[in-house]
């Protein structure tokens, strides 16, 4: 059992390591609107990936991974949504750094928070990718559901000093990276990831 939960701890720090769509997000968030911020985004992502774990332990998550018309349905959502941050981001990017006052107004609407969740759920492959990578590490006679939520709430917790790295590694590189040219520059470049990351997703199919 020890090698087993050693095994899939190695797996899920190479995993939350990786570069994606979550690294751009709190990168981009912590540069353009500081760390606060950045963490709701954080926040938000692993909000994202326990309700996956929930719906994965549930048997839903085998559900979407079955359906194809379910899959359709979230991948496109989730396609739209990236392409909407995108665009907006492409068209209209930040040229100064947030002032307190709206800091304080968008944290109360939690925008950040909402990106964070939102880029996470909407993206049906976190569900099949651990309904098809989780079960390798879950003894055999195990209690499933219970397994499942363990697993995921390591790779949750693992994910917490991943996200405390890249907004520390901001924060040497504050100054320059509030430049107006710089934040616009930044604004653009993620923005041209999302669309990335969105016609990624709209391609792709089940594993």
């Amino acid at each position: 059992m020890l090698a087993t939960l050693l095994a899939y701890t190695v797996a899920a720090i190479l995993l939350t390591i990786t570069p994606g769509l979550d690294t751009a997000l709190v990168l981009r968030t912590a540069a353009t609107e500081g760390p606060r911020r950045a963490w709701l985004a954080g926040a938000g992502i692993l909000c994202g990936v326990a309700v996956w774990g929930v719906l994965v332990a549930l048997g839903l998550g085998a559900l979407l991974a079955a359906s194809q018309l379910a899959f359709t349905i979230l991948k496109w959502t989730g396609a739209a949504y990236l392409a909407w941050l995108g665009v907006r981001m492409i068209l209209n990017p930040r040229t100064r750094y947030a002032p307190e006052e709206e800091a304080q107004a968008a944290a109360r609407r939690g925008s950040a928070f909402w990106r964070g969740f939102l880029c996470n759920i909407l993206n049906p492959k976190v569900g099949v990718f651990y309904v098809s990578f989780l079960p390798q590490f879950i003894p055999a006679g195990a209690n499933v559901p219970a397994w499942t939520a363990m697993l995921v709430g390591i790779h949750a917790v693992l994910t917490v000093p991943w996200f405390a790295l890249l907004i520390a590694a901001t924060a040497p590189l504050g100054r320059a990276l509030r430049r107006p040219q710089v934040l616009k520059w930044l604004d653009r470049t993620i923005g041209a990831v999302f669309l990335a990351f969105g016609a990624k997703l709209a391609l792709s199919s089940r594993p």
